[in-house]
């Protein structure tokens, strides 16, 4: 009987099924739907590059951060190939860390020092345990079913979002999540990011404490997703916005299969 685990287990059925054509992990089976989704959107290589550069201006405000030296596209480009389409500035840090995160009543936060922050509605989602037997390798839709109760749950529009966190893994998740979560059309989501509409100043700010690409990944980087959520709530982020009442915190996790979305607000109810 095989372990289960990554596609290096001869007995998972990402060993059995997808191992043997090549796949060795997220870095590799991540390629099989971002190369599917730039080809069918018209998405292009600078686009997915700007996602990093972008990243790489919040990071530089966030004191914490493992790689503030701003960027370009060029520059993200022309770095080491990892995986085609990836360079190694497109995929996720490797770094030590921890968090946690204190989840009490309303009632109970209210005795506690800080601004409590309250959470308005959550959803979650699971579609298949491999990249390979998506519906759409362009698509997720565990991205889109947690996101829409989420929204459900909370009672809130796009309109209302102050502030977004995309789980960063590699530099094409916060394009899948602008585009399943419903906050660009079909093909939008490079376009939005390259024109810096998720930038410092830009409209909907996205992935402020600079994402796993340039703030740090421990291996599970929700927790610290989360956490900059709730600062920016509370208003006490190192890359504050201001006016942000509420955030939309969004997962990715299972290899693409499993996701999971969190809205928070500054008042208990809307």
């Amino acid at each position: 009987m095989g372990r289960a685990g990554w596609a290096s287990s001869p007995g998972s059925l990402a060993g059995q099924f997808e191992a043997p054509f090549g796949g060795m992990g997220p870095t590799t089976m991540f390629t099989l739907p971002v190369l599917r989704f730039l080809k069918d959107t018209g998405t292009t290589l600078e686009q997915l590059a700007s996602v990093a550069v972008i990243q790489r201006q919040w990071a530089s405000l966030n004191p914490r951060a493992t790689l503030k030296d701003p960027t370009t596209v060029e520059a993200v480009l022309a770095d080491r190939m990892i995986a085609y389409p990836f360079t190694k500035s497109q995929c996720c840090l490797v770094t030590d860390g921890g968090g946690a995160l204190i989840l009490v009543s309303a009632e109970r936060a209210k005795d506690f020092p800080q601004a409590p922050v309250y959470i308005l509605g959550s959803g979650e989602s699971t579609e298949t345990p491999m990249i390979s037997q998506m519906q759409d390798l362009t698509r997720s839709r565990a991205f889109q079913m947690a996101g829409a109760r989420a929204f459900e749950t909370s009672g809130i529009n796009h309109s209302d979002v102050d502030h977004l966190m995309i789980y960063d893994a590699f530099a094409h998740l916060p394009l899948y999540g602008l585009e399943d979560l419903g906050f660009c059309g079909r093909g939008e989501a490079g376009a939005f990011i390259a024109s810096g509409q998720t930038a410092p100043g830009g409209r909907l700010p996205l992935n402020t404490n600079g994402g796993g690409l340039s703030y740090m990944h421990s291996g599970m980087y929700g927790m610290y997703a989360l956490q900059e959520s709730v600062r920016q709530v509370r208003g006490t982020a190192a890359a504050q916005v201001n006016g942000v009442e509420l955030s939309v915190c969004h997962g990715v996790g299972g290899m693409f299969g499993a996701s999971g979305t969190i809205i928070m607000s500054a008042t208990e109810t809307r």
